[in-house]
C-alpha cells in the first residue's frame, strides 16, 4: 500500500487529521456535498448495526418496542416547554414553506422527538392500565453544527435511538433511567471496550427540560471527554404541558413521569479514538463485522487453486463455529497490500494461509492488537481463535482503562487544576454547589463538570475555585 494511501500522520503528532484520516480512508465514511453531514458508508454503517442490535435486543429484553414518529414537527408543540423550546432554537433547521406556500405553522426538522411524541402520548393514556408505556426510537435528528464539525462526534445530522418512556410514579421513572443507563454501560464497556466514568450532570448541564440526567462518559487520546450515552427522568416537566395523564388505581386523575434516553453515533468515534493507532482503525472483537480476514499466498496458479481450496474450507468451519469470517480473493492485489488495508480497516484477526501451511496443516494467525504471529495447527483453529479473539477483547479494554486511570487526577487548589485541565486529564476536585462558580470555571479554564458519581464521595477540600464550603466532589474536564 503507498504511503498516500496509508495514514500518513501520527496519532500522537496530529490527532485531529489522524483521525479523519482513518474515517474515510478506512471506509467508514466520507464528507457529504453540504456542510456538516457525512455519508456513511457500508463498513461503518455495518459498526453501527452492531451496536444497533445489541441495544435493539438488551431494550426488547426488558420490555420496550420499537415506534416511529415525524421528522418534521410544529414549532407550537415545542414552546409547549419553554426550557426545552429555548435549549434547542439554536441548532433548528427550520421548514417555512410547503412548495410555494408558507407555513402559518414553522415545522422544526427533528432536533429530538420530545414533543411530537408527547402529543401522541396524551392521547394514547388515560387510565393506569395503560402504563408504563416503553417505546424506542430508532431515527436520525437534525441539529445544526455551525462552530465546528467532526465525522461521528459532532454532525449536522447523525443516527441515534431515542427512548422515550412513561410511568405511574417517579420511583419507576427513577429505575427507568438506571436500567437503561445500565445496557449503554454494557454496550461501551463490553462491547465496545471502553472504559466510562458514571454519574449525573449539574442542573447546568442537564438535559434541558429534564428533572435530572445521569452520563456515561469516556477520556479520548486528546484529553477531550466524550458524552458516550445519557439517560434523564424528564419528571412532570413534560406530562403537565402536553396533558398526559391517568385514572390511577385511586380513580382520581394523576399527571404521569416521563424519561427519555439515547445513544448515537458518536461511539463510533469514539472507538475510533480510543483504540486506533497509527496503521488505522482497531475494532473490537465483539463489535467486529469482520473478525478475522483470510489472505491467500501463493506464487504460481497451481498454488493458487490449492490455497483458495484450503482457505475456503478453514473460513467456513470458522464462520460454522459462529465467528464473522472473510476470505480477501482479490487477484488484483498483493498479500502485502492486503495486509495494510485491513490493517487500517481494524479487522480483529488475520489468517494467512500458503502452500508451507497446508503442507504442515498450520494456519499462521496474526493479531491487529499487538501484531503477534501464531503458527496454528489446523485441527485446533477454532478453540484457539476464540481464545485469542477473547484476549484481544481484554486486551483493547485494559489498555483503555490503564489510559482512563492515568489520566484521572486529583487536586484541591485552582492553580494546579488550570495545569491539570491544560494537560488533558480528568480533574477530580472539590466544588461548592454553586452554578455560577461553575460557570465561572468553564469561562476561564475551558472545563465543565462531565460528572458527579453515583457514590457520593469523601470531600477532601474546600470548592477548588472559589475556597467555600464544598457539597460535592465532581469530575472536570474539557469536552467536544
Amino acid at each position: 500500500m503507498s504511503k498516500d494511501v496509508g495514514i500518513t500522520v501520527k496519532k500522537n503528532e496530529d490527532f485531529a487529521e489522524w483521525y479523519t484520516q482513518v474515517v474515510t480512508k478506512a471506509g467508514l465514511a466520507d464528507y457529504a456535498g453540504i456542510r456538516g453531514f457525512i455519508v456513511l458508508m457500508p463498513y461503518g454503517y455495518s459498526i453501527w448495526e452492531r451496536i444497533r442490535d445489541f441495544i435493539d435486543k438488551r431494550i426488547k429484553e426488558v420490555g420496550h418496542q420499537n415506534a416511529y414518529f415525524p421528522a418534521l414537527i410544529p414549532e407550537s408543540f415545542l414552546r409547549k416547554e419553554a426550557e426545552h423550546f429555548t435549549g434547542f432554537v439554536p441548532e433548528v433547521f427550520w421548514v417555512t414553506h410547503a412548495g410555494d406556500e408558507e407555513l402559518s405553522d414553522r415545522l422544526a426538522v427533528r432536533p429530538t422527538s420530545e414533543t411530537i411524541a408527547y402529543d401522541s402520548y396524551s392521547k394514547w393514556i388515560k387510565s393506569w392500565r395503560d402504563l408504563p408505556l416503553l417505546l424506542n426510537f430508532w431515527n436520525s435528528v437534525l441539529r445544526a453544527e455551525i462552530k465546528m464539525t467532526k465525522p461521528f462526534i459532532r454532525t449536522s445530522e447523525y443516527l441515534w435511538q431515542e427512548g422515550h418512556t412513561v410511568h405511574a410514579t417517579k420511583e419507576e421513572a427513577d429505575k427507568e433511567v438506571m436500567l437503561t443507563l445500565g445496557i449503554y454501560r454494557e454496550l461501551i464497556e463490553d462491547m465496545l471496550a471502553i472504559p466510562v466514568l458514571a454519574g449525573r450532570k449539574t442542573d447546568r448541564d442537564k438535559f434541558v427540560g429534564a428533572l435530572y440526567t445521569t452520563t456515561l462518559e469516556a477520556l479520548m487520546p486528546d484529553g477531550r471527554a466524550l458524552q458516550m450515552g445519557t439517560s434523564h427522568n424528564l419528571g412532570q416537566n413534560f406530562s403537565i404541558p402536553f396533558g398526559i395523564k391517568y385514572i390511577g388505581k385511586d380513580e382520581k386523575e394523576h399527571y404521569a413521569w416521563q424519561t427519555s434516553w439515547g445513544l448515537s453515533w458518536r461511539t463510533i468515534g469514539a472507538l475510533i479514538m480510543v483504540h486506533g493507532d497509527d496503521k488505522g482503525l482497531i475494532v473490537p472483537p465483539k463489535i467486529a463485522p469482520i473478525q478475522i480476514v483470510g489472505i491467500p499466498i501463493y506464487y504460481t496458479e497451481d498454488e493458487q487453486r490449492l490455497v483458495y481450496k484450503e482457505i475456503e474450507e478453514v473460513s467456513r468451519s470458522l464462520r460454522q463455529a459462529g465467528f464473522d469470517a472473510h476470505v480477501d480473493d482479490r487477484e488484483q492485489y498483493t498479500p502485502g497490500w492486503k495486509f495494510n488495508e485491513w490493517e487500517m480497516k481494524g479487522v480483529p484477526l488475520r489468517i494467512e494461509v500458503g502452500p508451507k501451511d497446508i503442507e504442515k496443516k498450520e494456519v499462521t494467525l496474526v493479531r491487529r492488537d499487538t501484531f503477534d504471529r501464531a503458527r496454528i495447527p489446523k485441527e485446533r483453529l477454532i478453540d484457539e481463535i476464540g481464545k485469542i479473539l477473547g484476549e484481544i477483547q481484554r486486551n483493547l479494554f485494559e489498555r483503555a482503562k490503564r489510559f482512563l486511570d492515568e489520566r484521572t487526577k486529583t487536586t484541591a487548589t485552582y492553580d494546579e487544576f488550570k495545569k491539570m485541565v491544560e494537560s488533558g486529564v480528568f480533574v477530580k476536585a472539590c466544588w461548592c454547589g454553586d452554578t455560577a462558580c461553575e460557570t465561572r470555571i468553564k469561562e476561564e479554564t475551558g472545563a465543565d463538570i462531565r460528572l458527579i458519581p453515583f457514590e457520593r464521595e469523601e470531600l477532601f477540600s474546600k470548592c477548588v475555585r472559589c475556597g467555600n464550603e464544598a457539597r460535592e466532589v465532581a469530575y472536570f474536564g474539557r469536552a467536544y
